[in-house]
């Protein structure tokens, strides 16, 4: 064998070598890409329960929130609507405490003849100091009920005394009004003391 063809051999050797341990490499790493395969699938299965367990808790708490926001909410709209209630109430009762002072006015000025005898400048004070609190009642929101003719309504009329007639239209309406009834938006402060007409034949 000359020194070329010993070369070739060699050579030939080396490939096959070479093949072989290429060959024992794909193996390791296939083996190795087997286990990492594995753990990459439980490490998948780990982060999906994870991920769910986070959704979860997620969920609980934005519910949670969700609650105590609509409870809250609640919360301070029933303050809100009970400062309003306390606020008129203590409005109302203010007011309820001027109601005889305008009775004392208009007991004053009911009998005319009486009252036109009065000093003119005094009686021009005393009407002006009347119609100063009547703006102020205006101003407040409180209107005057019961006048004569209008038909009777238990809800902002007392009966004080049945008066009889022959006339059927004017059944169960106001006949007198003894004392003016009173009202603060839609509540009524005071109903007004009233005659009413009872229509016999």
């Amino acid at each position: 064998m000359n020194d070329e063809e010993e070369i070739q051999n060699k050579s030939l050797d080396a490939t096959r070598d070479d093949s072989v341990e290429s060959d024992t490499t794909e193996v390791e790493e296939f083996e190795y890409n087997d286990d990492g395969e594995e753990d990459l699938k439980k490490t998948l299965k780990k982060l999906r329960a994870d991920l769910k367990s986070c959704q979860k808790e997620k969920e609980e708490y934005l519910t949670g929130w969700q609650k105590e926001r609509a409870e809250f909410a609640n919360y301070r709209k029933g303050e809100d609507d009970r400062k309003t209630m306390f606020s008129e109430s203590m409005r109302e009762h203010i007011l309820s405490r001027f109601l005889t002072v305008i009775d004392s006015f208009d007991m004053a000025f009911a009998n005319k003849q009486a009252w036109e005898k009065v000093d003119e400048n005094w009686r021009k004070g005393v009407e002006y100091i009347h119609s100063q609190m009547n703006t102020i009642f205006e101003d407040y929101g409180v209107k005057q009920v019961g006048t004569v003719g209008e038909a009777f309504d238990p809800s902002i009329h007392q009966s004080i005394e049945v008066v009889e007639t022959d006339k059927k239209e004017l059944d169960h309406t106001v006949s007198d009004v003894i004392q003016k009834g009173y009202k603060l938006g839609e509540r009524v402060m005071r109903p007004a003391r009233v005659n009413i007409y009872e229509y016999k034949e």
